[in-house]
């Protein structure tokens, strides 16, 4: 299946894409608590308790919902479970522990984060 996906996909460096995504999969937990953090603030009539040197409030709010809707909408349970256990923890997974724990065989698990870094990647326009 991986090879046929791949096929529709010219030109493209597999390792880049990977890497593009799996850098938003990292900050999207910390765009999360910002857009979190940001509205507990408003709701407390704060606005300035932190400096800001960037204002993309509007482009992570943004961010954040189309990775939320490509996470619900684009994958399968297993996928899902693979990226949530592997990119949204603050601890650093072993991919033997995730195979491990959904009960997923070693060929099975790589080919299922792999359709799901490449699903992903294409919900999000990366490819």
């Amino acid at each position: 299946m991986t090879v046929k996906q791949l096929a529709l996909f010219k030109n493209i460096d597999e390792k880049e894409i990977q890497n593009l995504l799996i850098m938003e999969l990292r900050n999207y937990r910390a765009l999360k608590v910002q857009i979190e953090n940001k509205k507990e603030r408003e709701e407390a009539g704060v606005i300035d308790l932190f400096p800001s040197v960037r204002q993309q409030d509007q482009l992570n709010e943004l961010k954040v919902k189309q990775i939320d809707r490509a996470l619900n909408r684009s994958l399968d349970f297993i996928e899902r479970r693979i990226i949530e256990m592997k990119y949204f923890t603050s601890d650093e997974t072993k991919d033997i522990n995730i195979y491990l724990e959904l009960g997923l065989k070693k060929g099975k698990y790589y080919d299922k984060k792999r359709s799901a870094i490449y699903r992903l990647a294409t919900a999000l326009g990366i490819i």
